[in-house]
């Protein structure tokens, strides 16, 4: 019997993610955001329309199989490769840099009692060039950043398959889609500035360093609607940042506000009890606003966190009561 599965990773800039002078392009329209990529990539035609549509800067996708027979591996075989992407900037007219792609690294697959571990790491850096210092010789860079994924993929002989998303660079956002092309993870944290400082020769994997990612859960296709409200309606919304391990709401305190998670990691607390890890994308606050205004749970950076904070009207209303109704979160303690 052959099994078959695949897990890929869309590398995308959101907004907000990027600090310092690098973000002059950006705001002032020369460079461009990229809009989240979709909930489902459901094959390699998809990923190439994306790339084709400047949709994100750069995708890992890698695949596997393995012939099974009484449980037992007979044989396995891995496909699939990286697939960069371009930059465009606007100097009165579009002006398109193609990015540079380094060679795909995949190790020999490890085999076990009845599975194959397939690893891939894939990236690349764009071809606009990017002049800084660096705090490691030779003190300066001109080009750009390296950025990257590293997938594994293990199938088992009974026909169950899993996916991780182990190591990335820090810039920009990785999304991670399964074998039926849904979103299933996302990387919790960007750090442009050290993404700039230590991306490139020995410190990445062509060189001899890996950078494991801090990976998240995905939020809900609901959240994902109000957020695009939320960023992109007439108010552009406050953001906040948060230090690890600080405080973005105690319970019981007052509040009407809604919290947009941009980036890091935030722990949902209940009478001191750890309930839920919440990654960017998280839609908080709801329950206030719909129930006299008090904070129902705490919430504690485990990261240091990006939070964009709105007014209640900044969205529909009976959305929020649908978010509340999906949100279980007591259900769901961290152990």
């Amino acid at each position: 019997m052959r099994i078959e599965a695949a897990v890929t990773s869309i590398s995308w800039i959101p907004s907000e993610a990027v600090a310092g002078m690098t973000k002059m392009p950006f705001e002032g329209g020369m460079a461009h955001y990229d809009p989240p990529p979709p909930d489902v990539v459901p094959d390699p035609h998809t990923l190439a329309s994306l790339r084709d549509a400047d949709r994100f800067r750069f995708a890992n996708r890698l695949e596997g199989w393995i012939e099974a027979e009484d449980g037992r591996v007979t044989g396995y075989g891995q496909g699939g490769s990286g697939l960069i992407g371009s930059t465009t900037i606007s100097l009165g007219r579009k002006v398109t840099f193609e990015a540079i792609s380094l060679p795909d690294l995949a190790p020999e697959p490890e085999v076990g009692d009845g599975w194959v571990r397939f690893t891939q790491t894939a990236g690349g850096r764009t071809g606009l060039p990017m002049p800084r210092t660096v705090s490691s010789p030779p003190f300066v860079q001109y080009r750009a950043p390296v950025a990257y994924t590293t997938l594994t993929l293990t199938v088992h002989a009974d026909g169950r398959a899993e996916h991780e998303l182990v190591g990335a660079s820090t810039f920009p956002r990785h999304w991670v889609y399964g074998s039926d092309g849904t979103l299933s993870h996302k990387s919790g944290i960007i750090d442009f500035k050290e993404w700039a400082n230590r991306s490139f020769g020995k410190h990445t994997p062509w060189g001899d360093e890996e950078s494991p990612a801090l990976v998240a859960q995905v939020e809900t296709a609901l959240e994902r609607e109000l957020s695009l409200q939320i960023m992109r309606g007439g108010v552009k919304p406050k953001v906040r940042k948060v230090k690890e391990g600080a405080l973005l709401a105690e319970q019981g305190e007052r509040g009407g506000e809604l919290f947009l998670l941009l980036d890091g990691l935030l722990s949902v607390e209940v009478d001191g009890r750890a309930l839920a890890e919440l990654g960017p994308g998280a839609l908080l606050g709801e329950r206030a606003v719909l129930e006299g205004g008090l904070r129902t749970a705490t919430l504690r950076a485990r990261t240091a966190c990006k939070v964009a904070v709105a007014s209640a009207d900044a969205v529909d209303r009976d959305k929020l009561v649908e978010l509340r109704e999906g949100h279980r979160r007591e259900e769901e303690r961290v152990e």
